[in-house]
């Protein structure tokens, strides 16, 4: 992998790319001078002369072509030195295309190198051609740094990079590199212009980030130098391998991490399956492959496809694992390493699976043919299956052609699970008793016996019927070795009793002694003995024979000549104690024969037989078995059997014959075959037999001849040794070894085919014994670190079955040590080199060291027998017990808020300082506080939730537990954590050993804001914030704002597309109306500000979603074509942008404020209604309903908040009911006149005997444009009930409107305490702030509403506010205005108007004087702020505006067009009184006057162009001619303060606010002018309640007549102002002495007078002043009773006058005190002076937080002389 090169110089298209080392000369093509164009002037940009030589000249030309369209001037100056030398310089003309070679001459004067430049001038410009001469040096140059590929580590990865020599030298060249980094080559020589590719080869060994520097010394000596900067990082690769989940049921998956599985495979085929090698790395990564270490007799059946390779980076590489095992029943495991490069990682990959041969089974174990008579034949089916997938080889081990059983397949192969029908054909050539064991050989199985007989019958011979049970008797008779003595002889004992029959009518020898051992049985011997012990091919048998034959296999050799074959000769021996007769079975077309061809012989007696050999063809093989029959006979005739248990069956000779007339000079057949056999023969233990097969296969069209030689190798023993095997067929070996010990012996074994020593094929087999060894990991130590004591710690300890066979296993442990340590498992299977991992634990009892050991003993059998001479291995096992504790690391952790339903993590840490490991289970204890039901949150589910609620931390180290919280209700959460070191002995008690842990605590938090503040623009500006605030149910929505989410409303947490209509569902169960009021069309839009803040402690994110932003996106055809009305109005609300919101979603942060625009186009006519969410993410969902009324231009209409009024509930029989109002809005655009329908009233006053429950006190009224009217209503309740009265309101000229008005009245003296109607206006309740601004307001007050709450009547209530200039450079003008003459009379603002410069604040104190009568204050402020430069701007433009007008109407223009003119010019429809006297003009004039010389000036109308608030109309222009734009006035900018209050008469706010009444001052003036005003008129409360006809008539008086009565009554004043003669009398009146009369008045009567005016006092003059005047006046009095008792003897009359003098001064006072004009007095005086000091202090000229200063003042010269210091004592 190449990286790439990062070149220094930008000259890349200078090289080439060349092989490694290679080197070449640069071209003159590459070597040309780098040129440029200079204003369309192509030349070289510089001159190089290079190996120069002193006192020589070198000329270079330098080429000047024009490659402009156009033709180019230019001329030049020759170089500054006398090296360089051109042609004088001369004006140069080039053509087109035209080129100029200049020729420069170089003529060196020293050896030094030499730089200068000729210039050209144009006339755009100059350029230069720099001449350079460079002396021979040495240069090479290379990239500055170089990227290397990430590379893994121990892994190599490479780069490859140019040098090239630019010098002029061949240059010699070295590399120092760094490790882990080398150069290839790493020095050499460059000639010049030569170059060559250097390979960085980067081998890291540790993961490093390298950036180095590589130097290359070049030159001469090496002396110059030059770095390359290599960078490269290398990280630590990660193989995992990925193994199919097919696992078997003998492995288990969780001792080793990768176990591939084969299962179980047939014997002699492969099986292939994939592993993937996964690189979770970013580097590639190299590995390798190795194989356990095993023993050399381990036939590795398992193989892999590759040893080594690289996995790509993120990739993964398949690995073929096969699979391909020899021996049947073999269980093979192996263990495959996957080793990264470096040995960094190492992953075991464990293989196992089982070889499965063929289970082939027969039907029936014997066949009975009955009996034929010679000469016949019969058939009988032997059914023979393969119950195993795997296919089976079968070989019958019979020759058909020389037998008198023949059987149709005698050898094939069964495919897996199939049965195979095989035709068995008894054709007997002599009257006798047949009888042939027959072994059916199967490859990997052993043989197979099937019992086949049968009898034959002539006319002559019948010998007994064979039948099964005579087989059976036989058997047993065999074993008790009765077989040799013909049937007449066991006939003749049976008589004499020397015999017996036992149950099975077995025959038997009687017992010596009753209670001797029962007879013996047969019972059956394994079929691979019975196979291998014959007599034959070894030494042992099973039972001695009774007939043998010799030789049993002969090879006649060579037969050439043919005529001339040597007979055979074969003996037979009778080892019997009868006469036996030995019959052969002739062989149908066989070349070998037998003669005679039935014999008789005697008792242990021999005869002697020929066997012929007559070929009939040359250069032949031949082969057959000869078979023959030997029976006693006296069985020819069943007439000579007298029992039938002494039937005795024929005993069947088989001779193996071979032969061959191959000449000398003939070649035999090659030989075409198959040869399977197992390398090694199956694992025993010593001393044991071993058995394989082995499978030879004729794949030619020839039959082949086998014979092995069995004395070439002794230790083995094989059959069949020698026969044929015909085209197509094969033949099956079983081959036996005796393993005497574990060494390994090596067999071989010559197999000779065909007859010719040329094709003798070597077998070669191992084999070797098996002992018993275990590997145990560690040399047998076992190492526990110290455990916690009644703890247990586990390790896990692998063992491992050396040895090829498996292997049981016992652990034993001491009985006093089984509760410190235990195994499991303690027994098990070990297969062939299988280790197996086994879990060990210990459990410490105390706090010592323990040295423990335990034995495991193994064996081949199960159960392992534990005798100490059994092989044992001992296992020594070290540990520790020790104690421990946990503890937190922060006992206190404080997760702060968490909104309510989200999830929050964090970890506690726990520490361990132990030595141990310590197991832990933790417990969780929840408690909830706040305002809630106790009982209710103790059900609740526990909120916090343990990632795990037991673990353990190890020694000396911490533990984080995750712990997430998520809380269900909006409290505080406090969760107690406790611990248990947990223990297996005491699970049951780990309750009562927990401990406090850590402490957690939370508090469920909704995420929740409030509307602090609100204000209006545009058309909605005349609205107040008090209006503005019920307007919108800001303080509703607040309250539901501070609530809980219903589970509804939780539907969707954060906002989302959820719906398919264009109405949306509602999940939530708050409503609320946003009603925007209503403006006229066309007129500007209604904004509302409001001030949003997020008062919570979690960050906030709203969102106002219209219906729009609900509905998924869908496409059009799944849209539904019909809408409802509904749907219609609503989109065509959202189409037209009617509503508006900005910004519509935001998120506030804690303590973050913003403020959202809210606004309402007038576009259309009629009433707006659009529901719009308010959803609050993971928290509340509010639906808004939006409205908004646009009404026609001049319309009248008043806006209804509501049709259903609720006044405040009175207490009844109260004798001052206060009065209540009811608000109208006039939304249009001109006055409206409304009237109250009183009838109603009237009934419900007839229906409560007259009494007036409902009182309306204007019951008329006008309403100006964009204001609010107030009726004033009077709910006086006869009962404690609901009072409630439909009253008609009538707009005239508009619509009307019905509104129910309701009212509760309240029994004070049952609700008591309850009834809270009297306090709900608290100057504390004050909702939102005054933070919000609208754009260009430059100035804002300190509050936007004062509430004065509670107060008596006749009372003066003053607050203070504070007006602001925010503006840092203009000052404001402001005007206050109040709403009605009837707010005005009783509101006063000082002061009312001023200026406010930059930067600075005016206080401005409001006064409320209460009216006298209980009643409901709610007025509105208004301050109006001007711009002060803009209004001087207004009044500078009115001006001119006026001049300009004057002079027009004076001046004129003639003009001569106009002198010709017949037609009267057209004079406006409207016009201003200023241009009336122009209409009276002649025509002539008017056509002048047409003309004037300055621009026109038009005063066209304008909406609303007021010079203030209350003067705001529109103007309407009467000029005829066309006249400049009037000056319109500024707009002010409207700061609304809203003033409340409830007045209270004295004696019901004295009993309702009792510790509240010293707070007021109460001009007992103004109360006294209220009770002389109402005696004049004659009426108080209860009468003014009644209501007079004149009062109503002249209260429902219409505006002119109220406006005539107002000039008459201001005529009459003015009049009188302007009487001398009534001023005159006025001030004589005033001049008049007092009256005489009024001087004549006693003390006595005095004195009760003044009492009567002090009980009128107002509170303000303390209770203790009042007592401090009682106490001086009887003090008084005793001291007149003691003056006057000792007058006679000790007081003179001086005294008594100074007493008098005194008492009468005292007097004066306490009269001067108590005169309500002091009061007053000492109220302004405290007023002012409060005022005074709020104000000083505004301006910063008193701190009122400045801390009191103690002046300590020098002691009083009268107090020392007071209080003298007595003088020291003399001593």
């Amino acid at each position: 992998m190449l990286a790439q090169v990062h070149w220094e110089h930008q000259s890349s298209g200078f090289f080439r790319k060349l092989c490694c080392g290679r080197t070449r000369k640069v071209s003159g093509r590459e070597a040309k001078e780098k040129k440029g164009i200079f204003w369309g002037i192509e030349v070289a940009e510089t001159l190089s002369w290079h190996g120069w030589e002193l006192g020589k000249e070198m000329i270079k030309h330098l080429i000047l072509k024009n490659v402009h369209v156009k033709t180019q001037k230019l001329s030049y100056r020759c170089p500054s030195t006398r090296v360089f030398i051109t042609v004088f310089p001369q004006p140069i003309v080039l053509s087109p295309g035209v080129s100029l070679t200049l020729p420069i001459i170089f003529r060196p004067t020293e050896k030094r190198e030499y730089e200068d430049s000729i210039c050209f001038e144009k006339a755009e410009g100059e350029f230069s051609v720099t001449l350079r001469a460079t002396l021979p040096r040495h240069c090479l140059f290379f990239p500055a740094a170089i990227h290397l590929p990430i590379c893994a580590v121990y892994n190599v990865t490479e780069a490859m990079f140019p040098l090239r020599n630019v010098g002029d030298l061949a240059t010699v060249f070295a590399w120092k590199t760094p490790s882990p980094f080398h150069m290839i080559p790493d020095c050499g020589m460059l000639n010049p212009g030569a170059e060559c590719m250097v390979k960085v080869v980067f081998q890291p060994k540790a993961a490093v980030l390298y950036d180095v520097a590589a130097t290359c010394w070049f030159g001469e000596e090496e002396e110059q130098k030059r770095t390359i900067q290599l960078r490269a990082l290398s990280k630590y690769p990660y193989l995992r391998v990925n193994v199919p989940r097919e696992l078997c049921e003998d492995v288990q998956p969780r001792n080793f991490r990768d176990v591939l599985c084969f299962g179980s495979v047939p014997a002699g085929t492969t099986v292939e399956k994939c592993v993937e090698i996964c690189n979770m790395s970013v580097v590639d990564a190299p590995f390798r492959i190795e194989r356990a270490k095993d023993p050399l007799l381990q036939d590795h059946v398992f193989s892999c496809d590759i040893s080594n390779g690289v996995v790509p980076a993120k990739g993964k590489l398949v690995l073929c694992m096969r699979f391909q095992p020899q021996t049947v029943g073999k269980h093979s495991t192996d263990y495959f390493t996957v080793i990264s490069a470096g040995c960094l990682l190492q992953t075991v990959l464990k293989v196992v699976g089982s070889c499965k041969g063929p289970f082939v089974s027969v039907h029936q174990f014997s066949m009975d043919f009955d009996w034929i008579n010679l000469g016949e034949s019969l058939m009988q089916t032997l059914e023979i299956s393969n119950n195993s997938d795997a296919p089976a080889y079968y070989q019958f081990d019979i020759d058909g052609r020389g037998s008198v059983f023949s059987f149709d397949r005698p050898c094939g192969v069964l495919e897996g699970t199939t049965t195979l029908v095989l035709k068995v054909t008894f054709r007997p050539t002599h009257p006798i008793s047949y009888y042939r064991r027959v072994v059916c050989l199967v490859h990997h199985q052993e043989p197979i016996y099937v019992d086949l007989f049968g009898t034959c019958h002539s006319d002559t011979d019948k010998p007994a019927i064979l039948r099964a049970r005579h087989l059976s008797w036989y058997r047993t008779n065999l074993v008790r070795g009765l077989t040799f003595y013909p049937p007449d002889i066991l006939s003749m004992m049976l008589k004499d009793g020397k015999l017996q029959m036992d149950e099975k009518r077995a025959l038997m020898l009687p017992p010596e002694i009753p209670q001797d051992k029962p007879p013996e049985e047969y019972s059956e011997a394994s079929s691979m003995t019975e196979y291998f012990h014959d007599g034959t091919s070894s030494d042992l048998a099973l039972f001695p024979p009774h007939v043998s034959v010799s030789p049993r296999e002969y090879d006649f050799g060579c037969c050439v000549p043919l005529h001339k074959v040597e007979p055979l000769p074969l003996c037979v021996t009778n080892h019997t104690k009868g006469k036996i007769t030995v019959a052969w079975t002739p062989s149908r077309g066989s070349a070998f024969q037998v003669t005679p061809e039935v014999c008789d012989i005697p008792p242990l007696k021999s005869s002697a037989f020929r066997v012929l050999f007559q070929p009939t063809r040359l250069n032949s093989l031949y082969a057959a078995e000869l078979e023959g029959f030997a029976f006693y006979k006296v069985l020819r005739h069943y007439s000579n059997i007298e029992e039938d248990t002494t039937i005795c069956p024929s005993w069947c000779l088989t001779i193996r014959l071979r032969a061959h007339t191959y000449e000398a000079e003939r070649e035999h057949f090659i030989p075409q075959y198959l040869l399977d056999v197992p390398k090694t023969f199956p694992a025993v233990t010593p001393n044991t037999d071993t058995y394989c097969s082995m499978l030879l296969l004729n794949t030619g069209t020839s039959m082949i001849t086998f014979s092995v030689n069995q004395a070439a190798c002794p230790s083995v023993l094989v059959k069949p040794r020698s026969g044929h095997i015909i085209p197509g067929g094969h033949q099956i070996f079983f081959l036996s070894t005796h393993a005497v010990n574990t060494d390994s012996q090596q067999h071989v074994l010559p197999l000779q085919l065909n007859s010719c020593p040329g094709y003798t094929q070597e077998i070669a087999i191992r084999s070797s014994g098996e002992s018993l060894h275990l590997l145990l990991e560690g040399d047998g130590n076992l190492y526990f670190k110290p455990t916690y004591i009644g703890a247990s710690s586990t390790r896990m300890y692998t063992i491992k079955n050396c040895t090829r066979l498996p292997m049981v296993f016992t652990w034993k442990i001491h009985q006093s040590d089984r509760k410190i340590l235990s195994v499991t498992p303690t027994t098990g299977l070990l297969q062939p080199y299988e280790a197996m991992a086994q879990a060990w634990t210990f459990a410490p009892d105390k706090k010592m060291k323990y040295l423990l050991r335990a034995v495991v003993f193994v064996g081949r059998e199960s159960p392992v027998p534990m005798s100490p001479e059994s092989v044992h291995y001992t296992l020594r096992v070290v540990g520790e017990g020790a104690l421990g504790t946990i503890r937190a690391q922060n006992e206190h952790l404080d997760l702060g808020n968490i909104l309510v339903g989200d999830l929050q993590s964090c970890d506690v840490v726990l520490l361990n300082d132990g030595i141990c490991s310590l197991n832990y289970i933790l417990s969780v204890e929840q408690q909830i506080t706040g305002p809630c039901d106790p009982e209710e949150v103790c059900s609740d589910p526990l909120a916090l939730e343990l990632e795990h609620s037991k673990g353990t931390i190890p020694a000396r180290s911490k533990a984080f537990v995750r712990i997430t919280v998520k809380p269900a209700r909006q409290l505080h959460y406090t969760w107690s954590i406790k611990h248990a070191i947990c223990t297996p002995t005491d699970l049951l008690s780990t309750k009562e050993l927990q401990q406090p842990l850590c402490c957690i605590v939370a508090t469920g938090v909704y995420p929740t804001f409030c509307i602090t503040d609100a204000c209006s623009e545009g058309s909605a500006s005349g609205i107040s914030k008090l209006q503005l605030w019920r307007l919108f149910s800001l303080d509703t929505l607040n309250e539901y704002l501070e609530r809980e989410p219903t589970p509804r409303e939780l539907t969707y947490r954060v906002p989302t597309r959820h719906s398919t209509c264009s109405i949306p569902p509602v999940y939530t169960p708050v409503l609320l109306d946003f009603n925007f009021g209503a403006a006229p069309i066309n007129s500007e839009p209604t904004l509302v500000m409001l001030l949003v803040v997020n008062k919570g402690v979690v960050p906030v994110e709203w969102v106002f979603l219209f219906p729009s932003d609900q509905k998924m996106d869908m496409e059009h055809w799944a849209e539904d074509a019909e809408f409802s009305p509904h749907e219609l109005h609503q989109m065509r609300i959202q189409d037209n942008q009617l509503f508006s919101i900005s910004p519509k979603s935001g998120k506030l942060l804690p303590g973050q404020e913003e403020s959202v625009q809210l606004s309402h186009r007038h576009d259309f006519i009629g009433t707006d209604h659009l529901p719009v969410l308010l959803k609050v993410s993971h928290g509340r969902e509010i639906l808004l309903n939006f409205s908004g009324v646009t009404v026609e231009q001049g319309q009248r209409y008043v806006h209804f908040t509501s049709t259903k009024h609720l006044f405040t509930p009175i207490a009844i029989g109260s004798p001052h009911p206060p009065t209540q109002i009811y608000e109208l809005y006039n939304g249009g655009s001109v006055p409206v006149m409304f009237e109250v329908q009183l009838d109603n009233i009237e009934k419900i006053q007839e229906e409560n005997f007259q009494h007036p429950v409902f009182v309306c006190l204007t019951p008329r009224g006008e309403i100006p444009p964009g204001t609010t009217g107030h009726i004033e209503w009077i709910f006086s309740p006869l009962e404690a009930r609901m009072y409630s009265v439909d009253v008609p309101i009538h707009i005239l000229g508009g619509d009307s409107a019905l509104v129910t008005f309701q009212g509760v009245g309240y029994d004070p003296n049952i609700m008591g305490e309850t009834a809270t109607f009297n306090k709900v206006l608290s100057p504390s309740v004050i909702p939102g702030s005054n933070k919000l601004t609208v754009p260009g307001q430059v100035a804002t007050l300190s509050h936007h509403r004062i509430c004065l709450g509670n107060i008596p009547d006749c009372i003066k209530a003053s607050r203070l506010v504070f007006l602001n200039n925010t503006s840092e450079s203009k000052a404001v003008v402001f005007a206050w205005h109040v709403g009605t003459p009837k707010d005005s009379g009783m509101l006063q603002i000082v002061p009312e108007l001023g200026v406010v410069q930059p930067g600075e604040s005016t206080p401005c104190f409001i006064m409320l004087q209460a009216s006298g009568s209980a009643s409901f204050y709610s007025i509105d402020l208004v301050c109006e702020v001007y711009i002060q430069e803009s209004l001087v701007q207004y009044e500078r433009g009115l001006q001119e505006w006026e001049r300009e007008k004057e002079q027009q109407a004076v001046e004129f223009t003639i003009t001569e067009k106009d002198l010709r003119a017949e037609k009267k010019p057209k004079s406006p429809a409207r016009r201003s009184s200023d241009s009336a006297e122009m209409e009276k003009l002649p025509e002539s004039s008017a056509v002048i006057r047409k003309y004037k010389t300055l621009p026109p000036i038009g005063n066209h109308p304008v909406p609303n162009p007021p010079a203030s608030r209350s003067q705001r109309r529109q103007l309407l222009d009467k000029e005829a001619g066309r006249l400049w734009d009037k000056p319109e006035p500024p707009k002010p900018i409207l700061l609304h303060l809203g003033v409340t209050a409830r007045s209270h008469s004295i004696e019901d706010f004295f009993s309702n606010f009792t510790s509240e009444f010293p707070k007021y001052f109460l001009n007992c003036s103004f109360k006294d002018q209220l009770s002389e005003s109402e005696s004049v008129d004659g009426s108080r409360v209860r009468d003014r309640i009644v209501m007079d006809p004149n009062w109503l008539s002249l209260a429902a008086a219409s505006k002119q007549e109220m406006q005539i009565l107002t000039d008459i009554l201001t005529g009459v004043i003015r009049g009188l102002l302007e009487d001398s003669q009534f001023h005159d009398t006025v001030s004589r009146s005033l001049d008049e002495p007092i009256p005489y009369f009024s001087q004549l008045r006693c003390e006595e009567s005095a004195e009760p007078q003044d009492r009567g005016q002090s009980s009128r006092v107002p509170s303000r003059v303390s209770p203790s002043t009042d007592l401090y005047l009682e106490k001086e006046d009887e003090g008084m009095k005793e001291t007149r009773q003691e003056t006057s008792s000792s007058n006679d003897s000790l007081v003179s009359w001086e005294r008594m006058s100074d007493l008098f003098r005194h008492e009468k001064l005292r007097e004066q006072k306490k009269m001067m005190r108590r005169q309500p004009a002091f009061g007053n007095l000492v109220e302004l005086v405290l007023e002012n002076t409060l005022q005074n000091i709020l104000i000083e202090a505004s301006r910063g000229e008193v701190v009122l937080t400045a801390r009191p200063r103690v002046i300590a003042l020098p002691p009083s010269p009268f107090q020392r002389n007071t209080n003298p210091t007595p003088p020291p004592s003399r001593a």
